[in-house]
């Protein structure tokens, strides 16, 4: 018996429907429209909307200037060489069991705008010692198109990642990526928690999706099951919902999207960070309202594979009780 080819449409309704089973019809819906408005307009859904990622002539104009500059070459070679920052997060109620639990956080990987930045990326988490690893978002180079190259380079990491990944979706991302994200092993938190248990102790982890041009996020829906005094991270694309995240009550905050500003005066200074928040939340460690927060660089750039004084970073963060 000859098995029947699935056509283009079929693909489509078979795709709606997984999604709707695993987000619920609203989320799915909502996600999926924004998205073939995006399709439709490349520079956004209005004028202020617009992303430089998304101008064609971008890539040309930066790669020009930085040129005539001298300056193309490092760049270039600044964006493949990636460090390992070491961060710890001291939290006076977390759980004995869970002293010195280490979080190796990824972001920004943009897998399929520059293969040698993703083997660099490989490169630099082979060797490390963790003890679970997520992910915030932007996973794809451009906001519209084709996910295939991404889904290939995904794979290629979660190949290289040991045990057990979570993940968000940034603005860069595709609703259309969560199932062969999850079918290769991604546990996708979309507006979800999963309590992290060792022992008889646990904390919690969620994750929201992307909050910063799809406006997807649910705070409540992610965090409402965190049992009172618990000990919870979340995990977020960006850093513009830390107000929010803060009177919400939770503990840790991880995030990226900033790329810390990819090009950056000397000093790290940033010329943008394209982040409705301030500057001091664009890169690194934060405290706010007693939530204790790390924006990343990024492990990847957007728009041209460059970088100056802004180092692309994996980061390990170690969870702490500190002195007792």
């Amino acid at each position: 018996m000859t098995a029947k080819v699935r056509t283009p449409e079929d693909q489509d309704e078979l795709l709606k429907y997984r999604l709707s089973l695993r987000l619920g019809p609203v989320h799915a819906r909502q996600r999926l429209g924004i998205e073939q408005e995006a399709e439709a307009k490349v520079f956004g859904r209005d004028k202020r909307s617009f992303h430089l990622e998304n101008l064609a002539t971008a890539p040309g104009l930066i790669r020009f200037c930085l040129q005539m500059t001298g300056l193309f070459n490092r760049a270039r070679a600044n964006s493949r060489t990636l460090t390992t920052v070491h961060n710890t997060f001291t939290l006076a109620d977390l759980p004995e069991a869970f002293e010195g639990f280490r979080v190796l956080h990824l972001t920004d990987l943009h897998v399929d705008m520059d293969e040698h930045n993703l083997q660099a990326v490989i490169k630099q988490i082979q060797p490390l010692e963790y003890d679970l690893c997520v992910l915030t978002g932007d996973y794809r180079q451009l906001t519209w198109g084709s996910i295939d190259a991404a889904v290939d380079g995904m794979a290629r990491l979660r190949d290289a990642i040991k045990g057990d990944a979570y993940a968000v979706l940034g603005n860069h991302d595709s609703v259309r990526m969560l199932p062969a994200l999850e079918d290769m092993g991604y546990r996708l938190l979309m507006n979800e928690m999963t309590p992290l248990t060792r022992g008889q102790s646990s904390i919690y982890l969620a994750g929201v999706d992307d909050a910063h041009y799809y406006k997807v996020h649910n705070l409540h829906r992610a965090g409402d099951d965190i049992p009172t005094g618990g000990i919870s991270v979340l995990l977020s694309h960006t850093p513009e919902i830390w107000r929010e995240a803060a009177h919400a009550g939770y503990d840790v905050f991880l995030c990226g999207h900033t790329h810390g500003g990819q090009i950056c005066l000397p000093g790290g200074i940033p010329v943008t960070l394209d982040s409705d928040c301030p500057r001091r939340l664009g890169r690194g460690f934060w405290q706010v309202n007693g939530m204790q927060g790390y924006t990343s660089p990024g492990a990847g750039t957007s728009v041209l594979n460059v970088r100056l004084n802004c180092p692309p970073e994996v980061t390990l963060h170690t969870l702490s009780r500190g002195p007792q």
